[in-house]
């Protein structure tokens, strides 16, 4: 804590979740994460840990299974078509209430695609992504600074509300390297209380069982409503977000991760054109930012959400405000990054096209 390392964003998420008291982590490897394994290998014996590289991305997340149910602090990472394979033993985890943490370093796709960075997992991520009512934490950070420091609040949510939680990182915030600071106190793992629905061979405690089924009679029923109500709370207490030149803004450019600060400087640069632009970056993805976003729209002329996929956000944009404004889209799928010019173009054609052409409802 307040000394500044030059540091890989893969490295820097990893590290990160070392600081915050995790001790167990299991994966598989595939580019562009690759550094998180790597780094764990040599990391989590440094600190007691164990570290497995799995035979498979399916063997992975059901050894977080295991590893979570005894109530340590335990972690898997992968990309994309890898966090496809994991997506049935993250509905398992959610459905026994375990507070696994894991991360998508997410590439290029559908299908095998390519290693760029990318967000066309935005709706596996925010959606749940496995079979099943249930719902998934989920952090976007746009620096390798965020990278580091997220991994503790996504431990801390998941533990408070025992859901899973996740980094929606990419593969360019992950290989790129910048400063970081930890901004939080290393966690003494050694000193985190046992969850009193862990499983364990301590003596003298009662007999526990964590699973995630329950075949009697409208029991299951009143499992998924309880763990709805927890969904609920975290929407209510849980959303973050960050706004910048919002007073006066006419349009306001809407975007996550690496998307956010090719929208930055695109505000800049359209600021110094005399175009009224503003910025907000959604920071969790779920729960959405709703109300900021909504008292947002209330006062502007347009949104214009910026992503790195076909628009998937989009439809979170547009939930969150109700049809207030026009929403308009600037989309590069595939690995491509933005310019702040291009985006500063579909910005001039969003003012132009005013509501004739808005996009918000269909």
């Amino acid at each position: 804590m307040g000394e500044k390392l030059l540091m890989k964003g893969n490295d820097a998420m990893a590290e990160g979740a070392v600081r915050a008291g995790c001790r167990f982590f299991a994966g598989y490897p595939i580019t562009p994460q690759n550094e998180v394994p790597e780094y764990m290998s040599w990391r989590m014996p440094e600190v007691g840990g164990a570290f497995i590289q799995a035979e498979s991305e399916v063997a992975a997340i059901n050894m977080l299974f295991g590893a979570a149910a005894t109530g340590v602090r335990s972690m898997t990472s992968s990309s994309s078509p890898g966090i496809s394979l994991k997506q049935e033993g993250i509905s398992y985890c959610a459905g026994a209430d375990l507070p696994i943490f894991f991360a998508n370093v997410v590439r290029g796709g559908p299908g095998l695609g390519n290693i760029a960075g990318a967000q066309g997992d935005y709706f596996q991520s925010v959606r749940g992504g496995g079979h099943g009512d249930y719902r998934t934490f989920v952090m976007a950070p746009n620096s390798a600074e965020e990278m580091g420091n997220f991994p503790l609040k996504c431990y801390e949510v998941g533990e408070k509300y025992r859901v899973p939680s996740m980094i929606l990182s990419d593969g360019t915030i992950g290989q790129m390297m910048e400063p970081v600071e930890f901004k939080f106190e290393t966690v003494d793992a050694k000193k985190l209380p046992i969850p009193e629905w862990a499983i364990g061979a301590n003596p003298g405690r009662p007999r526990r069982m964590v699973g995630s089924y329950d075949l009697r009679e409208g029991e299951l029923e009143k499992m998924v409503l309880a763990r709805a109500k927890r969904y609920r709370e975290v929407e209510e207490k849980e959303a973050l977000w960050e706004g910048k030149m919002l007073d006066d803004a006419e349009i306001v450019l809407v975007s996550y991760g690496i998307a956010s600060r090719a929208s930055l400087a695109a505000m800049k640069l359209a600021r110094e054109q005399g175009l009224k632009v503003g910025w907000f970056r959604p920071i969790t993805l779920w729960p959405f930012p709703k109300k900021a976003l909504t008292d947002v729209a209330k006062r502007v002329k347009s949104l214009l959400a910026v992503e790195l996929s076909l628009g998937q956000m989009i439809d979170d944009v547009k939930l969150a405000i109700d049809c207030r404004v026009p929403v308009h889209l600037h989309a590069r799928p595939g690995g491509v990054l933005p310019t702040g010019e291009e985006i500063v173009e579909s910005v001039r054609k969003a003012l132009k096209a005013g509501s004739k052409e808005a996009a918000c409802c269909r």
